[in-house]
């Protein structure tokens, strides 16, 4: 049989005095989260014909901007993503920029 060696110490890793002194929390901004654009107004359905919309939802790139950045909700960057793809299929969008 093959003995088992001890496992090499790896260094004091429970000691956490070097971590963010309460200074270092307080010194920093507050990230307010954004809130849903489509929740706060209201509005009944994304529709893939508004395209002032849907623009300010895709990037220079011409990529979909994810809703950790643009601040909606799931349920609405869904439908949001749908009008978009429809709105690329039939040109309303360019699929990506030129240049």
């Amino acid at each position: 049989m093959v003995e088992r060696t001890e496992r090499r110490d790896r260094g004091d890793r429970g000691d956490r005095e070097d971590r963010g002194d309460r200074e270092d929390r307080e010194n920093r901004s507050f990230y307010r989260r954004r809130v849903c654009k489509f929740c706060v107004e209201k509005i009944p359905l994304i529709d893939y014909k508004d395209i002032q919309t849907l623009r300010g939802f895709v990037s220079d790139r011409g990529k979909i901007i994810p809703r950790r950045i643009s601040g909606t909700c799931a349920k609405h960057q869904r439908e949001l993503m749908t009008a978009i793809k429809r709105a690329r299929n039939i040109a309303f969008l360019p699929f990506t920029e030129r240049g």
